[in-house]
């Protein structure tokens, strides 16, 4: 029998983001452009600020309005669809 030891998800560690790469999700991206959803360090990382996983509405929070149009049309063209809340968590952390 193989005895497994559960860690709070609160408890794991993430090591930073390598030099020259977004701080926030870990991903080489343009910082106008989204942060990259699929991510696992911005998801894990997220999870651990925000008590769930990121949305790509999350994911594009800071970017202006013509590049969350750009990227919610592209989204869609691949089947996945998109709603902008009012509020995301990033901004309640402003």
């Amino acid at each position: 029998m193989v005895k497994i030891k559960e860690i709070p998800f609160e408890s794991v560690v993430i090591l930073p983001p390598k030099p020259g790469v977004c701080p926030i999700c870990a991903v080489d991206h343009e910082p106008d452009q989204p942060h990259n959803r699929d991510s696992l360090y911005y998801q894990m990382k997220f999870r651990q600020q925000h008590g769930r996983f990121p949305t790509w509405a999350d994911a594009m929070a800071h970017c202006d309005e013509h590049v969350k149009q750009l990227w919610i049309a592209a989204l869609a063209e691949r089947g996945v669809s998109v709603t902008m809340p009012k509020e995301t968590a990033d901004d309640k952390n402003d």
